[in-house]
């Protein structure tokens, strides 16, 4: 039998918590699923955005402190595959306890970001137009004034947090990284595979039919993927491994 394992899940820009709900009910029963809320949105609505990447990867592991020091991996999708990224190196350089494995969906490597893609993060238009080519707003969303507002809110505060993030050196991260690509979307797969390049221990790729929101469009086997990484990093009868690697 397994020890439950922690999976604290960063939602991608634009988006809530809410994405992930579904998978409490997919995933093994030792995967307890923990959707993490951003502020602005959500159960989160009233408070303010946090639009600097530092200051957010600051705030939940300030925020997420508990989970952090038990058994836990982390996963994200698109910005929050880099949310997640930065969390773990934030807890390799306070020597704190660090996750058992980093699952990075929807995501160029560090290396490999286009920054200029977020200098339109305060014309609606454009958001608009990046909304519709990723796939992954339900069209009665844009048809709504309110929900369209709010979602463009989010969306451009979430882009202000991908252009704040800089990358001065490779991670070095004593973490097995595993990357999740959608087949059709527009990230090519020498910008994902260069995350090999962020961990010391070990590194996978997987891909899955669909564009940037595969993990929608192909969720059975993105979760049995998922699944699958997980009981690799962490084999049944495995010591525990949550204690910080100097």
């Amino acid at each position: 039998m397994r020890e439950p394992l922690t999976l604290l899940c960063l939602p991608c820009a634009g988006a809530s918590a809410t994405m992930y709900l579904r998978w409490r009910r997919t995933l093994p029963a030792w995967v307890q699923v923990v959707p993490v809320e951003l502020p602005g949105r959500g159960g989160r609505i009233a408070e303010p955005f946090v639009e600097d990447f530092e200051a957010m990867v600051t705030r939940l592991c300030e925020e997420q402190r508990a989970a952090l020091q038990g058994r836990y991996a982390l996963f994200g999708h698109s910005m929050g595959a880099l949310l997640a990224y930065g969390i773990a190196r934030r807890q390799l350089a306070r020597n704190a306890p660090l996750p058992l494995a980093l699952m990075l969906s929807g995501s160029p490597a560090p290396t490999q970001r286009d920054t200029e893609r977020f200098a339109h993060k305060d014309d609606d238009a454009a958001l608009i137009a990046d909304l519709r080519r990723q796939g992954g707003t339900p069209e009665e969303v844009f048809k709504s004034p309110d929900l369209i507002r709010l979602t463009l809110d989010v969306l451009g505060a979430d882009y202000r947090v991908c252009e704040s993030f800089s990358h001065a050196a490779p991670g070095n991260l004593p973490v097995p990284i595993h990357a999740l690509a959608g087949r059709q979307d527009p990230i090519s797969a020498e910008r994902i595979e260069a995350w090999r390049e962020e961990g010391t221990a070990g590194f996978t790729l997987d891909w899955f039919d669909g564009n940037h929101f595969f993990v929608r469009h192909d969720e059975p086997q993105v979760l049995a993927t998922v699944a699958r990484r997980l009981a690799q990093s962490v084999p049944e009868g495995s010591p525990d491994a949550t204690r910080a690697i100097a």
